[in-house]
C-alpha cells in the first residue's frame, strides 16, 4: 500500500468535496502527531515542530514552502525562534481534503531530515 506521503495531490476547486467524517478517522491515523484545529467555522491541519535555533527553524520553513510550491498547495507556517508551526487546510473550499493530509505526511517527511530538531 502506498503511503499517505507518496500519495499524489489532485487538483482542488471551490466546490471539492470535503473529506468526510468516515475519510477524516481513517486519515487522520495516518498522520497521529497533527491535531485538528476548528477556525472561522472551517477545520484545519496543526502541528509544532521544535528546533534548537531560529537558523533550523528557518531552513525547515524554506523547505515545507518547497514542497507546497511543487504542488501548488500552501500551508500557514508561523516560523519563531526554535519553533514553527504549520497549519494545512484548503483555502479555496474553506475545509480539509485529502491534500491536505497528504502535504503533512510529507511535512513530517520533511521533519525526518531536518536538522536541529529537538
Amino acid at each position: 500500500m502506498m503511503s499517505l506521503a507518496q500519495a499524489k495531490c489532485e487538483a482542488c476547486s471551490a466546490d471539492a468535496p470535503k473529506v468526510s467524517d468516515e475519510e477524516l478517522a481513517e486519515l487522520i491515523r495516518e498522520i497521529p502527531d497533527w491535531n485538528i484545529e476548528t477556525r472561522d467555522g472551517h477545520m484545519e491541519l496543526e502541528k509544532v515542530f521544535l528546533f534548537r535555533t531560529f537558523k533550523h527553524a528557518l531552513a525547515f520553513t524554506n523547505a515545507v514552502g518547497a514542497i507546497a510550491e511543487e504542488v501548488g498547495h500552501h500551508p500557514a507556517l508561523l516560523t519563531e525562534w526554535g519553533k514553527v508551526t504549520v497549519t494545512w487546510w484548503s483555502h479555496e473550499m474553506g475545509g480539509l481534503h485529502r491534500n491536505d493530509f497528504i502535504m503533512a505526511a510529507r511535512t513530517d517527511e520533511v521533519a525526518k531530515t531536518a536538522e536541529g530538531r529537538k
